[in-house]
């Protein structure tokens, strides 16, 4: 049995060489051929000096090079963080300077982008893995930098193909870092293990019944963690990723053609997607009789939403996967084939090798329905803990509150849930101030933050407003004194420089002040409700007003 993740692949080329691993538009791998390409990213790295354990950025869109960089960090027995090629320069350049990424693989595209993040690091040094089906690009006019090595695809290919011995790392050792949002105003790493993802991957292959004859495709980027499923179950299963081509999911109908001509069988993303897809995707009109699997995670799907795509799409089975990055999936669900009730759709019981209670106000388990208490995961699935925060670290990884002499750790996730008469835990929100936007998390800290660095903002108050269709909504409640010496899109412009897409405000709303409790706190329950008019389902029409 495989301990460490590039083991994956190893079985794989040897089992099923000539199966296709990896469609894209960059081309497609055989899983002899990744498993040669990704064996020469390795040499590469360890040419340049690469230490078991150093971190190895991989930025690039998923593809076919994104794979062949991901397996190939791993098997030099480093670590690999993802990078965000749409993310802000700022954000990007935190991620690799937090992290001390050691080499960045990239794509000819991004090698200006990779010299610019590593620029003044120590010992930088950058790897171009474009690749294509039919052969490799090399690229001439290459940029330069003081103290930055740049290595071409060419140089690449010239290193020996055959396997690396003897492993150079072992199952204890950290496989990738996971930058998510951070309370603080900066994004935390949160640090998996080969084991802490194995867990995972072993689980969910077998949970999905994963076989030679699927093809996977999971939208998300590699930065997210619902990207583990189908790089590296797939692997395991002899599976063939397929990675939808970049806009597609912009329009649904083009999705459900995507999803027809490339007979994909299993499908895993987030709720928000899957209801663009059963609102606007003409399913009916598409041959889909392959996809017998609908996985979603990350966020809730709205029952009605979710009937309506089982209405639309009757004959595959549906799972709701449930986990925060820290815990990998801790819990899963099988929707019944009649679809929901109209009641939240449960988050279900613990997975294999998984141990999941919950802890109410009072400090006693929660072990009857109704019941409320936050969600405590334990098991080898736990991340190793966040990249450089220790004190963060153990705020969230504590001794079991069940048994505290045990002497293992649970992770303190922050969501409440309640027990149904199943026996499923039902997830009913969160205790802080972290919220999901299309799948992904936002601490309204961290947009709060970037909010205060702005000259002309004295106080700002970032409040979630729920929407069915995406989980929610950021509306920005400014107080700026002289509203006029302000505009709504340079302050979305100030947001945009510092903050991904997806956490920037979809509104702004200027005020002379914020209104206060007795205590002089910002009224943050007061504000909303005002803001919503009681009604939090719509943001209301006067945001982005500039008075």
């Amino acid at each position: 049995m495989a301990y460490l993740l590039p083991q994956l692949l190893t079985d794989a080329a040897r089992r099923w060489p000539h199966r296709p691993a990896v469609v894209a538009d960059d081309g497609t791998l055989t899983y002899q051929a990744l498993d040669d390409l990704s064996n020469k990213v390795a040499r590469a790295l360890l040419r340049l000096g690469v230490a078991v354990g150093e971190r190895v950025g991989v930025l690039a869109p998923k593809s076919a090079a994104a794979v062949i960089g991901v397996y190939g960090a791993l098997k030099a027995g480093a670590c690999y963080v993802p990078l965000d090629p749409k993310a802000p320069a700022q954000r990007l350049g935190y991620v690799v300077n937090d992290s001390e990424a050691r080499v960045i693989l990239t794509d000819d595209e991004r090698v200006r982008q990779a010299v610019e993040l590593l620029n003044g690091a120590t010992r930088p040094a950058i790897v171009s893995t474009s690749f294509t089906g039919s052969g490799v690009i090399d690229w001439s006019d290459s940029p330069t930098a003081h103290g930055t090595e740049i290595l071409s695809w060419a140089s690449v290919v010239s290193e020996p193909s055959w396997r690396l011995a003897p492993e150079r790392a072992i199952e204890s050792d950290l496989a990738y870092i996971l930058y998510t949002s951070g309370s603080t105003g900066t994004p935390k790493g949160v640090m998996i293990s080969h084991r802490n993802s194995l867990t995972f991957v072993d689980w969910s292959a077998s949970a999905a019944s994963l076989s030679p004859e699927d093809r996977v495709c999971s939208p998300a980027p590699l930065h997210f963690d619902l990207s583990v499923f189908d790089i590296f179950a797939s692997c395991l299963s002899g599976a063939c990723t397929t990675v939808i081509p970049d806009g597609t999911t912009t329009f649904p109908v083009s999705i459900a053609r995507w999803l027809e001509g490339e007979r994909i069988s299993v499908w895993y993303s987030v709720p928000s997607l899957l209801t663009l897809l059963a609102s606007y995707g003409r399913l009916r009109e598409a041959e889909l009789s392959r996809l017998r699997l609908v996985i979603f995670a990350g966020e809730v799907f709205p029952p009605r939403y979710l009937a309506r795509l089982m209405k639309e799409l009757p004959h595959p089975r549906y799972l709701n996967w449930y986990g925060p990055t820290e815990t990998n999936v801790c819990t899963a669900f099988e929707v019944p084939a009649s679809g929901p009730d109209g009641k939240p759709v449960p988050i279900g019981q613990a997975c294999a090798n998984t141990d999941v209670f919950a802890i109410t106000s009072d400090g006693t388990q929660v072990s009857q329905p109704g019941e409320v208490g936050e969600l405590h995961v334990r098991g080898p699935s736990l991340m190793r803990g966040y990249w450089a925060q220790p004190d963060k670290t153990r705020e969230v990884l504590l001794a079991s509150p069940i048994q505290p002499a045990r002497g293992d750790l649970a992770y303190r996730t922050g969501d409440l849930v309640t027990m149904d008469a199943a026996g499923n835990y039902v997830f009913l929100g969160r205790r802080d101030s972290m919220v999901k936007v299309g799948g992904y998390r936002v601490e309204l800290g961290e947009v709060e933050a970037v909010l205060h660095r702005h000259p002309g903002i004295q106080e700002a108050v970032v409040l979630p407003v729920p929407d069915e269709r995406c989980g929610n909504r950021l509306l920005a409640v400014i107080a700026v004194g002289d509203v006029a010496t302000l505009s709504r899109e340079s302050v979305l412009d100030h947001c945009r420089t510092w903050l991904p897409a997806y956490m920037v405000p979809d509104g702004v709303e200027f005020r002379e002040a914020l209104p206060r409790t007795s205590t002089g706190k910002v009224d943050r329950v007061g504000l909303a409700r005002e803001v919503s008019g009681g009604n939090a389902a719509e943001i209301p029409s006067h945001v982005g007003a500039t008075s």
